[in-house]
């Protein structure tokens, strides 16, 4: 396969592909590192992709891996530097506004991994309830439980936080 038959299949994906490793990571910096590591071996195995018949699935799901991959390395997420803000915010409200999201995003990482995934692609990321299913492999039942119970516990959480 040469670079422009490789563009033009793979690039057009980038978006999807990205929200996804977005949604998985939580950090727009590891999002990049994903997406930089599945072109990259996408690249590596050009010879080899012409037998696949479903591109896009075969993306996401090395996405996916990638993505679950670097979480299980552990790799810090901090990502505090691109949260937006009113332009007229006092420097107060935007004090408060980091340190809330701070609050929010530790509350998150201490859900249980699978969880946290659900709640990132499912509200975060606005993906579907199928597209969820099929990102993460569960099925829709496993999906709904592990979205009502890591709304359950943060709405716990919060509510003991503002107590």
């Amino acid at each position: 396969m040469d670079s422009e038959t490789f563009k033009q299949k793979y690039l057009p994906l980038h978006p999807k592909l990205y929200r996804v490793a977005f949604a998985l990571t939580g950090d727009s910096r590891d999002a990049e590192d994903v997406m930089q590591e599945t072109y990259l071996r996408l690249w590596k195995k050009r010879g080899e992709l012409d037998d696949i018949r479903h591109v896009e699935a075969f993306c996401l799901t090395l996405v996916k891996h990638l993505s679950l991959d670097l979480l299980r390395a552990a790799h810090p997420q901090d990502g505090l530097e691109d949260l937006p803000l009113h332009a007229d915010a006092s420097p107060e409200s935007e004090a408060i506004a980091k340190d809330t999201l701070c609050q929010v995003r530790r509350l998150i990482d201490n859900l249980p991994l699978k969880q946290q995934q659900v709640l990132r692609l499912s509200c975060i990321d606005d993906c579907r309830p199928e597209e969820v299913e099929e990102l993460t492999g569960l099925s829709s039942v496993n999906v709904r439980v592990l979205l009502s119970r890591a709304r359950k516990t943060l709405r716990e959480k919060i509510g003991f936080l503002l107590q």
